[in-house]
């Protein structure tokens, strides 16, 4: 999971033009645009999903080649390479759901932009990790090292914990993911660059080091469990990445087949062997 990144201008004009002809033109009966929602919704009617390209959109793509068909769905999958645009489409309804982000994220994001986005499903985890191509080891780390992580506020704090974890850094007593900057009460002489989640693995040269999103980290071709430093535990791990949708549609028929989907023993296999346990299935009823 996942933070806002910057558009270059056409893409960013792009998607402007696109969700305002989404809001000016007239529903359609075959997509997202649909007047009929939730268990009203037509269940032979296309299910458009927003979602980031890996591993969200791999799964989803797995799913529309190889379930979906005999489930009776017809999906089709959007890629983002954004954390708000998925967000700001599932609530205007130019797509019908969005697969690409954690719980902290998307409470954040509902609170700071008055929507009602909910979770339906869980599907996986990627553990955060921190990378370097300077330094071997979490130890090599102190005195005059630049760490890069995530500007967003729930990613933010993730990192900070991570290295908290490691030892890189101490935080104040009592604090914990929801850390800031202003948290760290021992930065050990480390020095830290603020960056969109998105740009990190590009950057990741210019710094000693940097933590990254699995989902990110993954796109840059790095592998978590094996090119990691140091790499988030699984195990209680809050930050499961689900289906979500508008509040009102979770009954969506078409929501309902695909979650079910989602939690297959087929997608669990698939994760598996694609992901070689940089992404790790994390099924389940996601809590609203």
């Amino acid at each position: 999971m996942r933070t806002t990144i910057k558009l270059t201008a056409a893409v960013a004009a792009a998607a402007a033009l696109t969700l305002g002809l989404s809001a000016c033109s007239a529903p359609s009966d075959t997509s997202a645009g649909s007047e009929k929602k939730g268990k009203d919704a037509d269940p032979s009617a296309e299910l458009v999903v927003a979602a980031s390209p890996t591993p969200h959109g791999d799964i989803l793509n797995f799913v529309r080649d190889n379930l979906a068909a005999k489930a009776g769905l017809k999906l089709k999958v959007r890629d983002f390479n954004d954390y708000v645009l998925p967000n700001t489409a599932t609530q205007n309804g130019e797509v019908d759901a969005n697969f690409f982000q954690h719980k902290p994220y998307l409470d954040d994001f509902n609170k700071k932009n008055k929507t009602d986005i909910v979770p339906v499903v869980n599907v996986e985890i990627e553990p955060l990790g921190l990378y370097s191509k300077k330094d071997k080891k979490v130890s090599d780390l102190g005195s005059g090292s630049t760490i890069a992580v995530p500007n967003d506020a729930t990613n933010e704090g993730r990192a900070l914990k991570l290295l908290a974890d490691n030892g890189v850094i101490k935080l104040k007593d009592g604090v914990g993911a929801e850390a800031k900057l202003s948290d760290v009460e021992d930065k050990k002489g480390v020095k830290f660059t603020e960056l969109e989640a998105a740009q990190i693995p590009s950057r990741l040269a210019d710094v000693d080091a940097a933590v990254i999103n699995g989902n990110f980290a993954i796109g840059a071709k790095l592998n978590p469990a094996k090119d990691s430093l140091v790499l988030e535990k699984a195990e209680g791990n809050p930050y499961a990445n689900f289906l979500a949708v508008k509040k009102g549609n979770e009954s969506d028929p078409r929501i309902q087949k695909l979650a079910k989907l989602l939690n297959s023993d087929e997608v669990k296999k698939f994760i598996q062997q694609k992901f070689s346990g940089a992404v790790i299935p994390a099924f389940g009823p996601a809590k609203s």
